[in-house]
């Protein structure tokens, strides 16, 4: 037996957790995050003093930011490593609720460990105490129940016992990973209890690779088979099993076309024959057509989110069919799919082997090969900078960071109107290079995540891609790159507003408003444009290096030197703003944004029109 507070044996029992896959083991939760206050400080604070050599511990400047740093160090680990995060009660822990909903939705594992109020309630309330007048066992981190995997409150030492075996579970489990929360009131923190050794024994938990059910994969075979013109639809499920040289075997072998989500994206190399980019509505016009027509849509690891389908007008062929191979059969089942429930691997590789040869008609491989190198040819014309003095716009920018990284960049980001240009049009070398999370699509994930690769891998370039509508959600975690000295490269695109959200407000009869910034003058009036601020100053003022940059000639040098800098360093550029809404080309499928159904504007009123033809273009797969 072994005595110890309830935090010092939590922070014991993670620093010995392992994860095994294919010979391969690692430690499961590869530090801890941390702000402190009342509620951890005493508890968990101690704990990571008391076992300094056992858990490296990071500091942070806002709560929701460290969840996406260890959610970026969890993804570029392929979810075999993580990071766990500590709070205090309250403010603390409520600010974790969109971070938490991120990893859930992106299926990527976190431990979270809030403060909590007391347990024995000696005083009641306590400072941040929410009161809730109907039950006495609620408090604030109650929020975390709907956006986490698996969600406990440690109200007794021994409690955490069955509790810290069940959060590893969840983390490892390649099919119900996600955020999982462990509430820990602050007097139980800090209260000692004996311990069985065999509590803080190593133990390996082994990453499965189910292979699919034999039933299964040979009806899987015979619809293959049976298609003219199948299609795959790469997710993320790919990356997370390590299958990106299955799914090229399998595209080797069968000469089916590959498109990804912007999860999958870098499934297959962008040059790869079978590579024909994004799908939906942010894909490329190749793969859209071939979903229009497609009679057999392979989904691999997806979970058909509305972008990927174009609310559910993309695939319209009448007799399409769908195939999913997923290890989580929530998602198999999807679409009204023939399901193969298994590791994404194992089941590529299994179906690969049953078709035994079978190959596409050579006229459909020309068909998409032709359509590829269409689609490349316009992606040049919009990369095209030759203007030299000219300022930049944002598809130039995308364009000259692509004509500078090697396989080993990693490019983040999450929201605005980048998604869009990156999914059409970022030519992914490797699989792990296109890191955007759209999941959830959280303004203020770029920066914070950037850490979280750097860590996990600090071998790359690692660049983080916000607008300036981004930078002003959340731009604080840059203190903490400085401070660990990480040489992430933060580009800044400054155009002057949401020029995403402000896109949609135009097209479905918002005429913008809200959208742009607005300048209050001395006498009252409003104008919108430029606000007098300079977040290139506010960069510099954090502790970045930044480098200005007026021009295309001054950009591409700036990230030239970026690329090479062995500190934080920031990239400022102002845009042209003529087509940072979407970027060239335009979107090639819909997506279901509702318009107001009557209204005097006439704005509105055309946007309706457009609205309900799409809308009678939808189809239900049942």
């Amino acid at each position: 037996m072994t005595r110890l507070t309830t935090a010092q044996a939590l922070v014991r029992f993670l620093s010995r957790q392992y994860t095994e896959r294919d010979g391969t083991r690692q430690r499961l939760i590869g530090a801890t995050w941390g702000i402190f206050g009342h509620g951890n400080v005493a508890g968990i604070g101690q704990a990571l003093v008391e076992h300094a050599e056992e858990m490296p511990f990071h500091q942070g400047r806002n709560e929701q930011a460290m969840v996406h740093a260890a959610v970026g160090y969890a993804r570029q680990c392929g979810r075999l490593a993580t990071h766990a995060v500590t709070t205090s009660i309250g403010p603390g822990a409520t600010n974790l609720v969109t971070g938490a909903a991120l990893a859930t939705v992106n299926r990527l594992p976190v431990l979270l460990l809030p403060g909590d109020t007391f347990a024995a309630r000696p005083a009641d309330p306590v400072l941040q105490q929410l009161e809730v007048p109907y039950a006495g066992d609620v408090s604030v981190n109650d929020c975390l129940r709907p956006v986490s995997r698996y969600f406990d409150r440690v109200t007794r030492p021994e409690a955490l016992i069955p509790a810290a075996l069940a959060a590893v579970r969840v983390l490892t489990d390649p099919a119900e990973t996600g955020a999982v929360t462990l509430a820990l009131p602050q007097d139980v923190q800090a209260e000692a209890y004996d311990w069985p050794d065999e509590f803080f024994a190593e133990r390996t938990w082994t990453v499965r690779r189910p292979a699919p059910d034999p039933r299964e994969l040979s009806t899987a075979a015979a619809v293959v088979r049976a298609a003219r013109r199948p299609l795959v639809v790469a997710g993320g499920g790919v990356h997370h099993s390590a299958a990106e040289d299955a799914l090229r075997d399998f595209a080797d072998a069968t000469g089916i076309p590959v498109a990804s989500t912007q999860a999958g994206k870098g499934s297959l190399r962008h040059d790869h024959p079978s590579d024909v980019g994004g799908i939906g509505h942010t894909g490329t016009a190749t793969a859209d057509e071939l979903a229009r027509a497609a009679d057999l849509v392979i989904g691999v690891g997806t979970r058909y989110s509305d972008f990927t389908t174009a609310s559910g007008t993309l695939f319209e062929a009448p007799g399409v069919r769908f195939l999913n191979l997923n290890i989580a059969p929530f998602d198999g089942h999807k679409m009204a799919g023939d399901t193969l429930i298994a590791d994404a691997r194992a089941g590529l590789e299994a179906l690969t082997q049953a078709l035994d040869g079978h190959r596409v008609e050579p006229a459909y491989a020309v068909e998409y090969t032709d359509g590829k190198e269409r689609w490349e040819r316009r992606v040049d014309a919009a990369f095209q900078a030759d203007e030299p003095d000219a300022r930049p716009t944002q598809v130039q920018v995308v364009g000259l960071l692509d004509a500078l990284v090697t396989d080993d960049d990693v490019i983040i980001n999450a929201a605005g109107s980048l998604p869009g240009d990156l999914h059409k049009l970022w030519r992914a070398r490797s699989p792990r290079q296109y890191h955007v999370e759209y999941g959830y699509s959280c303004m203020g994930y770029e920066i914070p995540a950037a850490i979280g690769v750097a860590l996990a891998a600090p071998e790359r370039p690692v660049w983080a891609l916000v607008g300036d509508g981004t930078y002003l959600m959340n731009p604080t975690e840059i203190v903490t790159a400085v401070q660990e000295n990480l040489p992430i490269k933060v580009v800044i695109l400054q155009n002057h507003g949401y020029a995403s959200i402000g896109g949609l407000s135009e097209s479905v009869g918002g005429e913008r408003f809200g959208t742009a910034y607005r300048f209050r003058a001395p006498d009252g009036s409003y104008t919108e444009g430029p606000l007098p601020v300079d977040l290139a100053a506010n960069a510099a003022s954090l502790g970045m290096r930044v480098l200005r940059a007026g021009t295309v000639r001054d950009l591409r040098e700036a990230l030239r030197e970026a690329r090479g800098a062995d500190r934080p360093t920031c990239v400022y550029v102002e845009t042209e703003t003529a087509d940072t809404v979407s970027g060239p080309p335009p979107a090639q499928a819909w997506w279901d944004v509702p318009v107001a159904e009557t209204a005097t504007r006439m704005s509105a009123v055309k946007a309706r029109e457009e609205y309900d033809r799409h809308v009678a273009a939808r189809r239900r797969h049942l």
